[in-house]
């Protein structure tokens, strides 16, 4: 009977703990996130709960297992005490970095809830991302250790390791030179403000966002939805863009090449209309002038402003498409036209002949315009 007995009060008396103080916690953890609202600290610190039951559930195991008075036990009393030591070491470790993730996003939520400045935050962003990584790494590499050092022959090893550990040191650093450099490069970044996740980035030639700031890689998305995966070293070595230092806001232009009877004058009304109907248009600044002239053509350039690298596209297809549109609609003459001349020997075109219209179609100009590109 005492075998039975005995077995049911250790094992189910350690499940009984457990899941009572797991209770407990998270009970006094719900009642704290509901007395402070101002920090949603006390409601992260409750995703603990799993780990905080293994390591107290197999602390408890590791404890009591030897009053079992059974033969398997004894039998194996080395191996089940291995083992449970393992699981111990293992979701001590999982405890560490969930409260630690825990605790940092806490702060970083905060932060972001009490500051209106989008840079700053992005900036805490990367920063507490690089942190909570260095963390992982640091507590998995001396739970791996730790857990290493539970075997015997590896204890037996340790002290030669120890010895030679800086011979071992020098040859990792050589040999690990450019690992090494990305995970400075990464620290740079992440405390030196040079990028942050969600700046808007030109590198190679490529435009996009940065998605994910490692400390030995960094994530661009691109506008068509592809990723590009750079070494954090190359934006400490090399020169990039980013459209989103100092501020989102951005300033775009369209150019136009018109022939020079374009209306300047009803170009600027109709761009200040479609402005008014563009959503994306941020109402900070706008204007058109003729910035360059050729015999045949003028250069209109018009300039734009919107809140960011996004809505800066799209202001300026659209200021384009519709600038376009209304010319071609309402002032066809305002369109380039391209200069021919008949070929030595060949027919002889009247003037009629002589032009043609690159966007389509000719259509007379009314009296009032002048008549350009004659041969």
């Amino acid at each position: 009977m005492e075998n039975v007995v005995r077995p049911l009060l250790v094992v189910g008396g350690s499940l009984v703990v457990t899941l009572l103080v797991g209770w407990l916690v998270d009970l006094l953890l719900r009642r704290a996130d509901g007395r402070h609202d101002e920090t949603p600290l006390w409601g992260l610190l409750r995703l603990c709960r799993p780990p905080l039951q293994v390591v107290l559930c197999t602390a408890l195991l590791r404890a009591s297992f030897g009053q079992l008075r059974l033969d398997v036990v004894r039998d194996h009393r080395a191996g089940i005490g291995q083992f449970l030591t393992l699981v111990l070491i293992a979701a001590s470790a999982w405890l560490v970095i969930r409260v630690a993730a825990t605790v940092v996003h806490a702060s970083y939520a905060r932060y972001a809830t009490s500051t209106r400045d989008p840079a700053r935050v992005r900036r805490v962003r990367t920063q507490v991302t690089l942190i909570q990584r260095v963390v992982t790494v640091v507590v998995a590499t001396v739970a791996i250790a730790a857990m290493l050092l539970t075997f015997p022959a590896m204890r037996t090893v340790g002290t030669s390791l120890l010895a030679s550990a800086g011979v071992i040191g020098i040859v990792a650093g050589v040999a690990a030179q450019s690992t090494l450099g990305n995970v400075f490069a990464g620290f740079q970044i992440a405390f030196g403000d040079m990028v942050r996740i969600g700046d808007t980035v030109v590198v190679d030639g490529e435009w996009g966002t940065v998605e994910e700031v490692t400390l030995t890689f960094l994530a661009v998305r691109t506008w068509d939805e592809r990723r590009i995966t750079m070494p954090v070293s190359y934006f400490t070595s090399r020169p990039f863009e980013n459209w989103s230092r100092g501020g989102a806001q951005m300033t775009g232009t369209v150019f136009l090449q018109l022939d020079h009877a374009a209306p300047v004058a009803a170009m600027r009304d109709r761009l200040r209309d479609i402005l008014g109907e563009c959503a994306a248009w941020d109402g900070r600044d706008w204007s058109l002038a003729v910035t360059d002239t050729t015999p045949t053509t003028i250069e209109v350039r018009a300039v734009v402003t919107a809140k960011d690298a996004n809505d800066i596209w799209t202001v300026r297809c659209a200021v384009r498409e519709q600038m376009i549109t209304w010319l071609r609609e309402h002032h066809p003459y305002a369109l380039p036209r391209v200069a021919t001349a008949p070929a030595p020997g060949g027919h002889r075109s009247g003037p009629a002949d002589t032009e043609s219209v690159l966007s389509g179609p000719h259509v007379p100009a009314p009296d009032r315009a002048p008549r350009t590109g004659r041969g």
